[in-house]
């Protein structure tokens, strides 16, 4: 993983500026003060997946040049009117330019153009003067390659992919929170056929924790269940591709993950008027059992194809995709999206960066992670939207869950294809109908009884229809995982404790004047604790003074005449107020003390 030290690298006689530590990730060493600029090690895996990709990218890109192909589209897209005036066609060998619109330290873009080979320049921006400042230090202190590829920008991400529509091979984006504000600039700035990389760490509100401010954002709205982490992925490319069919154009996702506390997908981005009228068809929305775990798809729109000739019709989707009361459990529906409803990755893809990766594994500080992300990929159903949890199952009946492969056997032995999804260790995605699935665990349950359900429950409801398939748990070689088989790896932990989102970056000037704003708090919060404990004490010998010259009153009222009380008070200690006043101030210096 990413590495911190108080020093350069080892052989380096780059000199470390004073109160600066170095942090090393693959070949780029960056400088840092604090919390002065954006860095989550946590992060690194994004980094090497998107270093990753990218190479595939820039082969892939290679192969299209040489071919012709990208010349081809090039000039079919010219020819309609929709390419931009200052994009030229792509050549063999110039390599590819990068903009990492959101680029914090910098780490990304220096980590590009070191470790890539095929990348001409990376345009590094940030909006903040300030981290641009300490971005050109990390360039200069890279020196080489880092300082030869690598150009700084400040401004707004949108401004910079506006000014330069389709003019960068790939655009990666990689905000502090959501990217829904980027989404209609960045789908502009990649070029024909380019590459559009973008991170969302919402995860909160994609997930459907706030469903309104997911709506707002990405004009979808999301359904809190267990396949939630996939919706999230399902929203974003849903967001994207309404904003590419804007301006003509269309997505195609080449590998999307949900990786920790984040997303990140990869999608070319191509401009095709004739495509944009699949957009309808490409999302779907969901409808979810609100008293099981079933849900059904229904696309937004259909494409009829008419006649020997081909002819092509575009509808709206047909309706209704569910009955009046869910099948299983008799209660209603909640209806989210839209979605994606098309496969998340390209299996070319996936095999051919499984495949890369492992070359490149010493070069790669989280290949372990990646590795493993990857492989669960690869097994995936890409043609099954979305998966379920069999714990989640068996707690919607209250039974004890069967293991993971007696229950894929069984799907497998009715004629059902099923895997597992990288989202979630527990999830599982198949083409089997919800009534095949459920009387699976309607088998299951009869074979392993356990407590009645209660009364009017779903789980009666459920359990009380009698099974129209019977169900053989034998072991089927194809529901097992082939990874799996062969020992290896699909979900690794987490390297180190508290490994997730970090605070935004703050600059030195800003941590110090924060600091001193807390040093004059504390110091007046703490002057008004004393002030307030001798108001206290100062109140208490007020009274208890009046209380003194009242008792002295009244006792020189008892032993001598009215006309001396005076004198009875001077000889108690003259002015009572004086001897009591003192007392006072020494019950208001012992509290004082103990502050």
């Amino acid at each position: 993983m990413a590495t911190a030290a108080e020093a350069p690298p080892s052989g380096s006689t780059r000199v470390v500026p004073e109160g600066f530590s170095v942090r090393t990730e693959g070949k780029a060493s960056i400088l840092q003060s604090g919390n002065d600029v954006f860095f989550n090690p946590a992060q690194v895996i994004n980094r090497d997946m998107s270093l990753s990709v990218l190479k595939y990218f820039i082969a892939q890109r290679e192969l299209e040049i040489e071919s012709g192909a990208a010349r081809k589209l090039f000039n079919k897209v010219r020819n309609a009117g929709v390419a931009s005036k200052d994009a030229v066609p792509p050549k063999a060998g110039e390599g590819i330019r990068v903009l990492e619109g959101l680029a914090a330290s910098g780490l990304r873009a220096i980590r590009y153009a070191t470790e890539l080979e095929g990348v001409r320049e990376v345009v590094a921006n940030d909006l903040d003067p300030a981290v641009v400042e300490s971005m050109k230090r990390n360039i200069e202190f890279n020196g080489g390659v880092a300082a030869q590829k690598v150009s700084t920008s400040v401004g707004d991400a949108r401004l910079v992919c506006l000014n330069n529509m389709g003019l960068f091979d790939a655009v990666d984006l990689d905000p502090y929170g959501s990217p829904a504000k980027l989404l209609d600039s960045a789908v502009q700035a990649v070029a024909e056929g380019g590459l559009l990389l973008v991170t969302a760490t919402d995860m909160a509100v994609l997930c459907g924790n706030n469903g309104e401010a997911c709506y707002s954002k990405y004009g979808s709205y999301p359904l809190h269940k267990p396949y939630c982490h996939e919706m999230a992925l399902r929203i974003l490319l849903a967001s994207l591709e309404q904003h590419a069919a804007r301006y003509k154009r269309h997505i195609k996702p080449v590998l999307c993950l949900s990786i920790d506390f984040y997303i990140r997908i990869f999608v070319r981005v191509y401009t095709s008027a004739a495509e944009v009228k699949n957009t309808g068809t490409r999302l779907g929305y969901v409808w979810q059992s609100t008293g099981c775990d079933s849900f059904y798809w229904q696309r937004v729109g259909r494409r009829i194809v008419k006649g020997s000739g081909g002819n092509v019709k575009y509808m709206p989707g047909s309706g209704p995709a569910v009955p009046q009361v869910c099948p299983e459990s008799g209660s209603g529906f909640n209806m989210g999206g839209p979605y994606w409803a098309e496969p998340l990755h390209d299996p070319a893809w996936v095999a051919g960066l499984l495949a890369q990766v492992r070359r490149d594994k010493d070069s790669l500080p989280a290949f372990g992670k990646l590795h493993s992300l990857l492989t669960a990929v690869s097994e995936e159903l890409e043609d099954v939207p979305l998966y379920f949890s069999l714990h989640d199952v068996c707690k919607t009946i209250k039974t004890m869950p069967p293991r993971a492969n007696v229950f894929r056997s069984a799907l497998v032995n009715a004629g059902y294809r099923v895997s597992g999804t990288h989202a979630n260790p527990l999830g599982i995605k198949t083409d089997a109908p919800w009534d095949v699935v459920w009387d699976v665990m309607r088998c299951w349950v009869k074979d392993h009884p356990g407590k009645a359900p209660a009364a009017g429950s779903s789980a009666e409801k459920i359990l009380s229809r009698e099974p129209q398939l019977k169900a053989d748990f034998s072991r089927a070689q194809q529901a097992m995982s082939q990874a799996r088989s062969k020992g290896v790896a699909r979900f690794l932990p987490n390297p180190e404790a508290n490994w997730g989102p970090k605070p935004r970056h703050r600059p030195v000037k800003q941590q110090r004047q924060q600091s001193e704003e807390q040093q004059h708090d504390a110091a007046d919060q703490e002057q008004q604790q004393q002030d307030d404990v001798i108001d206290a004490a100062g109140g208490a010998t007020v009274t208890a003074a009046v209380e003194v010259e009242q008792q002295d009153g009244r006792a020189a009222t008892e032993q001598e005449p009215a006309g001396k009380v005076g004198d009875v008070g001077e000889d108690v200690g003259g002015d009572p107020m004086d001897t009591d006043a003192a007392a006072g101030g020494q019950q208001a210096a012992e509290p004082a003390q103990g502050l």
